[in-house]
C-alpha cells in the first residue's frame, strides 16, 4: 500500500481480531515490522500467519496486558528480532455495559486492569526501548467516551477518560526524549467487542445518534493511526484524534 512506516518497528496489543487486527494489517502494508500481542493466542497466530504469507515481517507474542512481565518480554522481543522499537499502539481493551450500581467489583477490577493499567504498563515498558532508538511514537486507544459521558458502561468510560489524561501526562514526560504520545477516540465500530458486548437493542440507538448513521468499519479507525505513528506527525503530541462519524458534535 505504501511506505509511510518503512524502517519502523511497531508493537500492537489486542491484535488478534477486530480493531487490532486491522491496525496490524495496515501497519504491515505501510512497511512496518511488527510484534503483535494478545491474550487470544490461536487467533493472534492466525493474524501473524496471514500477514507473513503476504511477505510482511510479523512476530506473534501472546501475553496479557495486565502483566508487566508480558510487556517487558514483548519489548525485548522487538529489540531482539528487529533491533529497535519505534511505535507502540496500546489497543487491547474490554467492555462491560453495566452502570454504577450494576458494576461488580470483579468486573471493575478487570476493566481497569486491562484498559487503564495495561496502557500504563505498555508505555512504561516501551519508553526505555524508544529512548535507545532515539525517539518514538505511542498511540493509546481511548474512546469517544473518554471525551463525553453517557449512562452505562461505567468502568469502561472511566478507564477511557483515564487513558486520555495518561496520554497527556506521558506526552509531557517523554517529550525530551523525542517520544510523542497521542490518543485515538473512536465512536462505535463494527468489531467483536461491540457485537459481543453491546446489547443488540442499544446499537441502533448509538447509530441513530451518529450523524453518518452507521458504525465505522475497523479500517476507518486504523487509517488515522499510521499518521500519528509516522514522522508526518512529528509536531503532534498530547493530542486527541476523534474518529466518530460526528457523534460528539451533538
Amino acid at each position: 500500500m505504501g511506505d509511510r512506516l518503512a524502517g519502523k518497528v511497531a508493537l500492537i496489543s489486542g491484535a488478534a481480531r477486530g480493531q487490532g487486527a486491522a491496525h496490524a494489517a495496515l501497519f504491515a502494508s505501510e512497511g512496518a515490522r511488527l510484534v503483535i500481542g494478545d491474550i487470544l493466542a490461536d487467533e493472534l497466530g492466525a493474524v501473524a500467519a496471514t500477514l507473513t504469507a503476504k511477505g510482511h515481517e510479523v512476530v506473534a507474542h501472546a501475553f496479557d496486558v495486565r502483566e508487566e512481565d508480558g510487556w517487558n518480554a514483548a519489548v525485548a522481543l522487538a529489540e531482539e528480532r528487529f533491533g529497535r522499537l519505534d511505535i507502540l499502539v496500546n489497543n487491547a481493551g474490554v467492555l462491560d455495559m453495566a452502570g454504577v450500581e450494576g458494576t461488580t467489583r470483579e468486573s471493575w477490577d478487570r476493566i481497569v486492569a486491562t484498559n487503564q493499567t495495561g496502557v500504563w504498563l505498555g508505555m512504561k515498558a516501551a519508553a526505555a526501548a524508544m529512548r535507545r532508538a532515539g525517539g518514538g511514537s505511542i498511540v493509546n486507544t481511548s474512546s469517544i467516551y473518554g471525551l463525553i459521558g453517557s449512562g452505562g458502561a461505567t468502568a469502561y468510560q472511566g478507564t477511557k477518560g483515564a487513558v486520555r489524561l495518561l496520554t497527556k501526562t506521558a506526552a509531557v514526560e517523554f517529550a525530551g526524549a523525542s517520544i510523542r504520545v497521542n490518543s485515538v477516540h473512536p465512536g462505535i465500530v463494527d468489531t467483536p467487542m461491540v457485537s459481543e458486548g453491546v446489547p443488540e437493542e442499544v446499537i441502533p440507538i448509538i447509530v441513530g445518534a451518529t450523524p453518518l448513521q452507521r458504525m465505522a468499519r475497523p479500517e476507518e479507525i486504523s487509517y488515522g493511526v499510521p499518521y500519528l505513528a509516522s514522522d508526518e506527525a512529528s509536531y503532534v503530541t498530547g493530542s486527541e484524534l476523534v474518529i466518530d462519524g460526528g457523534y460528539s458534535t451533538q
